[in-house]
């Protein structure tokens, strides 16, 4: 029996235009440059313009991943979008962006992890092709967390933003791919943890879209620990080690985070790509638009093993091990 693996092919990410500085969020609430960027490490963020929705974002996003990949939407025929900010309660905004993209077959959802989105979106995918029953996938995270923030709250309307990111895995043989694909990986939800971060509406409770609720000093307590457990688990997965890993490519929730998880885990701080403080945290986004920048910039070349990592509301975690 023929064995798969999922390749990625190809990385696109997608910002809004609209910038929001800290020295703008300053006017809006009690705070200041200084102490957003000492907490968090977040100087702006991007803002999705008016009319602008989610899937305006990950059609962007995905269309440069496929064109970074050498691909058109054609070869397509899965797509799984991770998101907590849809166009609509249904359909899957998933089937939105394959409409905008022209694609008419194989099969296109919507998956709710939150910020660890991303990671879910991948597992899901790689599962789908490493069984044959798909060609290639886009995997897409996209959000617009402007939509539900409550502006009047400091200590969440600070951390946020908008934009898009993207991937194109493809099955290919393992014989023929080589040491490429995806290694490990390892997803855990905790529900016991769920009003530390969530949303205070919904269809069915409130009949509204709601507000993003944290309780911030709990959430970072748990995502250490919960995150370096995760990565541990798909290094073991995958029979490797800390060691092996050449980047480091994290959910870009807070400075803090980040840093605090690389130190547990002995990863050397220049293995870490953070774009944290360039759009704040952008929930199912943010992974693929930090893998895509360091694409572009050079720094993760083919053959590189990239750590994936993140958690979110639910609580939800994960985390993935991808030769590139």
């Amino acid at each position: 029996m023929t064995e798969f693996v999922s390749v990625v092919r190809g990385v696109g990410g997608y910002l809004p235009e609209k910038v929001l500085t800290n020295e703008d969020i300053a006017k809006m609430v009690d705070t200041t440059d200084a102490w957003i960027t000492a907490r968090t490490g977040i100087r702006k963020r991007h803002i999705a313009a008016d009319g602008e929705t989610t899937s305006d974002l990950g059609t962007k996003a995905a269309q440069r991943a496929l064109d970074a990949a050498g691909l058109t939407p054609d070869d397509i025929d899965l797509i799984v979008m991770a998101t907590a900010t849809p166009d609509y309660t249904f359909p899957a905004t998933a089937t939105i962006v394959q409409h905008k993209l022209g694609i008419t077959r194989g099969a296109a959802f919507d998956l709710q992890a939150v910020c660890s989105g991303f990671v879910f979106a991948t597992a899901t995918a790689d599962n789908f092709l490493a069984r044959g029953q798909f060609e290639r996938a886009l995997v897409i995270g996209a959000e617009t967390f402007s939509r539900i923030l409550d502006w009047s709250d400091r200590s969440t309307c600070v951390l946020f933003g908008d934009g898009a990111g993207a991937v194109v895995l493809e099955r290919q043989e393992r014989a023929k791919a080589g040491d490429r694909g995806i290694k490990g990986i390892h997803l855990r939800t905790d529900g016991r943890y769920k009003d530390l971060l969530y949303v205070d509406g919904g269809p069915s409770t409130t009949q509204t879209v709601g507000h993003l609720r944290m309780v911030g000093n709990q959430v970072f307590k748990h995502a250490v620990g919960k995150i370096s457990e995760s990565v541990l688990a798909s290094l073991r997965q995958a029979n490797l080690a800390v060691n092996d890993i050449d980047w480091f490519v994290p959910h870009q929730a807070n400075q803090r985070i980040l840093s605090a998880v690389a130190e547990r885990l002995g990863l050397e701080e220049g293995k870490i790509v953070s774009t944290v403080a360039t759009h704040g945290n952008t929930s199912a986004a943010s992974i693929p638009l930090a893998l895509d920048a360091a694409v572009s910039d050079g720094r993760v070349k083919a053959g590189d093993l990239v750590l994936i990592e993140a958690i979110g509301g639910g609580l939800a975690w994960g985390s993935a091990l991808i030769r590139v």
